[in-house]
Protein backbone atom coordinates (compact mmCIF):
# COMPACT_ATOMS: atom_id res chain seq x y z
CA UNK A 1 0.00 0.00 0.00
CA UNK A 2 1.44 3.39 -0.98
CA UNK A 3 1.38 6.44 1.27
CA UNK A 4 -1.37 7.97 -0.85
CA UNK A 5 -3.49 4.84 -0.48
CA UNK A 6 -2.89 4.47 3.25
CA UNK A 7 -5.85 4.90 5.55
CA UNK A 8 -5.45 7.34 8.41
CA UNK A 9 -7.45 7.87 11.60
CA UNK A 10 -9.87 10.76 11.39
CA UNK A 11 -10.89 13.56 13.73
CA UNK A 12 -14.29 15.12 12.97
CA UNK A 13 -15.52 18.32 14.60
CA UNK A 14 -19.07 18.23 15.87
CA UNK A 15 -20.84 20.86 17.98
CA UNK A 16 -18.72 24.00 18.26
CA UNK A 17 -17.20 26.63 15.95
CA UNK A 18 -15.41 24.01 13.80
CA UNK A 19 -18.51 21.86 13.22
CA UNK A 20 -18.27 19.73 10.09
CA UNK A 21 -14.51 20.04 9.58
CA UNK A 22 -12.33 16.92 9.57
CA UNK A 23 -8.63 16.12 9.78
CA UNK A 24 -6.57 13.03 8.98
CA UNK A 25 -4.20 12.20 11.84
CA UNK A 26 -0.90 11.65 10.06
CA UNK A 27 1.40 13.33 12.61
CA UNK A 28 1.13 15.06 16.00
CA UNK A 29 -1.57 17.73 16.07
CA UNK A 30 -1.89 20.43 18.71
CA UNK A 31 -5.37 21.79 19.43
CA UNK A 32 -5.74 25.21 20.99
CA UNK A 33 -6.50 28.90 20.64
CA UNK A 34 -3.05 29.96 19.39
CA UNK A 35 -2.57 30.42 15.65
CA UNK A 36 0.40 28.04 15.54
CA UNK A 37 -1.83 25.07 16.49
CA UNK A 38 -2.71 22.56 13.77
CA UNK A 39 -6.36 22.83 14.86
CA UNK A 40 -7.25 26.36 15.98
CA UNK A 41 -10.35 26.69 18.18
CA UNK A 42 -11.03 30.44 18.45
CA UNK A 43 -12.80 30.52 21.80
CA UNK A 44 -11.75 32.03 25.11
CA UNK A 45 -12.49 28.84 27.10
CA UNK A 46 -9.80 27.05 25.09
CA UNK A 47 -6.19 27.33 26.27
CA UNK A 48 -3.53 28.59 23.87
CA UNK A 49 -2.11 25.08 23.56
CA UNK A 50 -4.89 22.94 24.98
CA UNK A 51 -4.11 19.33 24.08
CA UNK A 52 -2.25 17.17 21.58
CA UNK A 53 -3.34 14.18 19.53
CA UNK A 54 -0.52 12.11 18.10
CA UNK A 55 0.36 8.68 16.72
CA UNK A 56 2.17 6.39 19.17
CA UNK A 57 3.48 2.80 18.98
CA UNK A 58 0.23 1.61 20.58
CA UNK A 59 -2.18 3.74 18.55
CA UNK A 60 -3.45 7.32 18.57
CA UNK A 61 -2.96 9.06 21.92
CA UNK A 62 -4.41 12.25 23.37
CA UNK A 63 -2.69 14.35 26.02
CA UNK A 64 -3.89 17.44 27.85
CA UNK A 65 -1.23 20.17 27.81
CA UNK A 66 -2.07 21.68 31.18
CA UNK A 67 -5.20 23.41 29.92
CA UNK A 68 -7.27 25.56 32.24
CA UNK A 69 -10.66 24.02 31.46
CA UNK A 70 -9.70 20.45 30.73
CA UNK A 71 -9.85 17.83 27.99
CA UNK A 72 -12.51 15.13 28.19
CA UNK A 73 -12.82 11.75 26.48
CA UNK A 74 -16.30 10.20 26.58
CA UNK A 75 -17.22 12.64 29.34
CA UNK A 76 -14.24 11.82 31.61
CA UNK A 77 -11.54 14.37 32.37
CA UNK A 78 -8.14 13.04 31.31
CA UNK A 79 -5.12 13.74 33.51
CA UNK A 80 -2.65 11.41 31.80
CA UNK A 81 -2.08 10.57 28.12
CA UNK A 82 -4.78 8.18 26.93
CA UNK A 83 -5.28 6.03 23.83
CA UNK A 84 -8.24 6.81 21.61
CA UNK A 85 -10.61 4.13 20.32
CA UNK A 86 -13.01 4.13 17.40
CA UNK A 87 -16.02 6.34 18.12
CA UNK A 88 -14.55 8.14 21.14
CA UNK A 89 -15.98 11.59 21.85
CA UNK A 90 -13.49 14.33 22.67
CA UNK A 91 -14.51 17.55 24.37
CA UNK A 92 -12.22 20.58 24.52
CA UNK A 93 -13.33 22.62 27.53
CA UNK A 94 -17.03 23.29 26.90
CA UNK A 95 -16.27 24.82 23.54
CA UNK A 96 -15.74 22.15 20.90
CA UNK A 97 -16.65 18.48 20.50
CA UNK A 98 -14.94 15.99 18.21
CA UNK A 99 -15.45 12.36 17.31
CA UNK A 100 -12.47 10.08 16.64
CA UNK A 101 -12.65 7.41 13.95
CA UNK A 102 -9.90 4.82 13.69
CA UNK A 103 -9.89 4.87 9.89
CA UNK A 104 -10.77 7.38 7.18
CA UNK A 105 -12.00 4.53 4.99
CA UNK A 106 -15.37 5.36 3.51
CA UNK A 107 -17.81 3.43 1.40
CA UNK A 108 -19.93 5.04 -1.34
CA UNK A 109 -23.64 4.44 -1.19
CA UNK A 110 -23.46 2.22 -4.26
CA UNK A 111 -21.00 -0.04 -2.41
CA UNK A 112 -23.45 -0.88 0.36
CA UNK A 113 -25.21 -4.27 0.33
CA UNK A 114 -28.30 -4.27 -1.88
CA UNK A 115 -30.62 -4.77 1.10
CA UNK A 116 -29.21 -1.62 2.74
CA UNK A 117 -29.72 0.36 -0.46
CA UNK A 118 -33.44 -0.42 -0.43
CA UNK A 119 -34.19 0.93 3.04
CA UNK A 120 -35.37 4.37 4.08
CA UNK A 121 -32.47 4.57 6.55
CA UNK A 122 -29.11 2.95 5.86
CA UNK A 123 -26.20 2.46 8.22
CA UNK A 124 -22.63 1.40 7.49
CA UNK A 125 -21.06 0.09 10.69
CA UNK A 126 -17.49 -0.03 9.39
CA UNK A 127 -17.37 3.57 8.21
CA UNK A 128 -19.85 4.77 10.87
CA UNK A 129 -21.94 6.53 8.24
CA UNK A 130 -25.72 6.93 8.10
CA UNK A 131 -27.98 7.84 5.19
CA UNK A 132 -31.60 8.96 5.42
CA UNK A 133 -33.56 9.06 2.15
CA UNK A 134 -30.25 8.74 0.25
CA UNK A 135 -28.81 11.79 2.03
CA UNK A 136 -25.86 11.24 4.36
CA UNK A 137 -26.09 12.67 7.88
CA UNK A 138 -23.34 15.27 8.12
CA UNK A 139 -21.82 16.14 10.55
CA UNK A 140 -21.79 12.49 11.63
CA UNK A 141 -23.75 11.28 14.64
CA UNK A 142 -22.02 11.36 18.00
CA UNK A 143 -20.63 8.06 19.27
CA UNK A 144 -23.55 7.54 21.66
CA UNK A 145 -26.13 8.41 19.00
CA UNK A 146 -24.51 6.03 16.52
CA UNK A 147 -24.32 3.22 19.09
CA UNK A 148 -28.01 3.69 19.88
CA UNK A 149 -29.02 3.62 16.24
CA UNK A 150 -26.75 0.67 15.50
CA UNK A 151 -28.26 -1.38 18.34
CA UNK A 152 -31.73 -0.89 16.86
CA UNK A 153 -30.63 -1.25 13.24
CA UNK A 154 -29.06 -4.66 13.92
CA UNK A 155 -32.53 -5.97 14.83
CA UNK A 156 -34.75 -3.75 12.69
CA UNK A 157 -38.41 -4.13 13.60
CA UNK A 158 -37.74 -6.01 16.85
CA UNK A 159 -38.47 -4.44 20.23
CA UNK A 160 -35.18 -4.04 22.11
CA UNK A 161 -35.41 -3.80 25.94
CA UNK A 162 -34.18 -0.49 27.31
CA UNK A 163 -31.54 -2.15 29.50
CA UNK A 164 -30.06 -3.85 26.41
CA UNK A 165 -29.92 -0.50 24.64
CA UNK A 166 -28.23 1.18 27.60
CA UNK A 167 -25.58 -1.56 27.63
CA UNK A 168 -25.06 -1.22 23.86
CA UNK A 169 -24.66 2.56 24.10
CA UNK A 170 -22.65 3.01 27.29
CA UNK A 171 -21.02 -0.44 27.34
CA UNK A 172 -18.97 -0.95 30.50
CA UNK A 173 -19.83 2.54 31.78
CA UNK A 174 -23.52 1.82 32.42
CA UNK A 175 -23.35 2.35 36.18
CA UNK A 176 -25.30 5.48 37.04
CA UNK A 177 -26.92 5.79 33.60
CA UNK A 178 -30.57 6.73 34.15
CA UNK A 179 -33.71 6.21 32.12
CA UNK A 180 -33.77 9.98 31.69
CA UNK A 181 -30.30 9.89 30.09
CA UNK A 182 -31.51 7.33 27.55
CA UNK A 183 -34.66 9.36 26.85
CA UNK A 184 -32.56 12.47 26.26
CA UNK A 185 -30.29 10.58 23.88
CA UNK A 186 -33.28 9.22 21.97
CA UNK A 187 -34.66 12.76 21.60
CA UNK A 188 -31.34 14.04 20.23
CA UNK A 189 -31.12 11.17 17.75
CA UNK A 190 -34.70 11.70 16.62
CA UNK A 191 -33.91 15.38 16.07
CA UNK A 192 -30.89 14.50 13.88
CA UNK A 193 -32.95 12.09 11.76
CA UNK A 194 -35.75 14.65 11.48
CA UNK A 195 -33.33 17.19 10.01
CA UNK A 196 -33.51 15.13 6.80
CA UNK A 197 -36.82 13.29 7.14
CA UNK A 198 -39.26 15.08 9.47
CA UNK A 199 -42.21 13.02 8.21
CA UNK A 200 -41.14 9.63 9.55
CA UNK A 201 -40.71 8.41 13.13
CA UNK A 202 -37.85 5.95 12.90
CA UNK A 203 -37.45 5.24 16.61
CA UNK A 204 -40.69 3.96 18.11
CA UNK A 205 -41.26 3.71 21.85
CA UNK A 206 -43.11 0.56 22.89
CA UNK A 207 -44.22 1.44 26.39
CA UNK A 208 -43.32 -1.10 29.03
CA UNK A 209 -41.06 -3.00 26.64
CA UNK A 210 -38.42 -0.89 24.89
CA UNK A 211 -37.65 0.67 21.52
CA UNK A 212 -37.74 -0.52 17.94
CA UNK A 213 -36.56 0.85 14.61
CA UNK A 214 -39.25 1.39 11.99
CA UNK A 215 -37.23 1.31 8.76
CA UNK A 216 -39.41 0.23 5.83
CA UNK A 217 -38.27 -0.16 2.22
CA UNK A 218 -37.77 3.11 0.41
CA UNK A 219 -40.45 3.59 -2.25
CA UNK A 220 -38.69 4.86 -5.33
CA UNK A 221 -40.47 7.55 -7.37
Amino acid sequence: MTQNEQEFPLLIAQTGPLEGQRWKIKSPMTLGRESDCEIVIPMRQVSRHHCQISPSPDGIAIEDLGSKNGTYVNGSLIKEPALLYDGDEIQISLAQHFIYLSSDATMPLEGLPLEMQKRRLRLDTGARRVWVLDQEIDPPLSASQFNLLQSLYAQTGAVIPRIDIIEAVWREATEGVTEQALDALVRRLRDRLAEIDPDWEYIVTVRGHGLRLDNPPLIQP
